[in-house]
């Protein structure tokens, strides 16, 4: 129960400063995304750190990644990746000790670009002209109803597991109502758009797109806890785990609901 009044008093204080800065966009997201990604990126370094990752090319690589997406939209932030690449390859082959190649650059690489890509996605859906706000906000409240539903109902009702070894509290009667949710959230959110942004069916196709990649991006987290054998990232949002723990879920549903919106025509 302490654990669940800490969740509930993160989220009460959390959430509506996100809206805020989501509402005013631009540098202000910027400045929270780079922060958010500079602790999601050392909490990652700690949990593969058997592998020796190269911290500091995955840090210079998410914020460039980020400042591209938001200077200059998609084509820097792709800049930003390869940039991510370069420097971890020279920062590798100029250090005194060598770990493996595959596994020091592999492991850096793959980091920076998970956060680096949601965060930086998170950043062009808000760039998108006249609805940026709202598709974030869509996206952030249907990742939340996603997750807080699949939950509750998985732990009441729950009987038949989604992925036993790589998650055992995940079920799949979460997965429904986690799904039920984020359709919901996104067909109310945008209903009243239906006519100059997504249609009813294309808002529908969205809830659904963005239940599925957050969950998969949360399994994805859990199998690399379970490599590592940690239960959580860190401690950084108390009842909430890690910062991680927090936007693994995100870190999926932000580019799947960016190319689901320019699949119906939008950007």
């Amino acid at each position: 129960m302490p654990a669940l009044i800490s969740r509930v008093l993160v989220a009460a204080v959390g959430l509506p400063v996100v809206l805020v800065v989501v509402w005013a966009g631009g540098w202000w997201l910027f400045g929270l995304a780079t922060l958010v990604a500079l602790v999601a990126l050392h909490e990652y370094a700690r949990l593969i750190r058997p592998l020796r990752p190269l911290v500091l090319a995955a840090y210079v690589g998410a914020v460039a990644m980020l400042a591209g997406a938001t200077a200059g939209g998609a084509t820097w932030l792709l800049g930003g990746l390869l940039l991510t690449l370069a420097v971890t390859v020279v920062m590798h082959l100029f250090a005194e000790t060598r770990p493996p190649a595959t596994v020091a650059i592999g492991s850096t690489f793959l980091g920076a670009a998970w956060v680096g890509l949601g965060l930086g996605s998170v950043l062009l859906l808000r760039d998108i002209p006249d609805h940026g706000a709202l598709a974030v906000f869509t996206v952030l409240l249907a990742v939340w109803a996603s997750e807080t539903f699949a939950f509750f109902v998985g732990r009441l009702v729950g009987r038949h597991k989604l992925a036993p070894v790589t998650s055992p509290g995940k079920t799949w009667e979460g997965l429904v109502a986690g799904s039920a949710a984020s359709v919901a959230v996104a067909f109310f959110a945008l209903y009243e758009d239906r006519e100059t942004f997504l249609t009813i069916a294309e808002a529908v196709a969205l809830g659904g797109a963005i239940a599925l990649a957050g969950t998969l991006g949360d399994l994805f987290e859990s199998a690399l806890k379970r490599d590592m054998q940690v239960k959580d990232t860190g401690r950084f949002l108390a009842g909430h785990g890690g910062m991680l723990d927090r936007i693994d879920a995100l870190l999926f549903a932000a580019p799947a609901s960016l190319f689901a919106i320019l699949a119906f025509g939008y950007a």
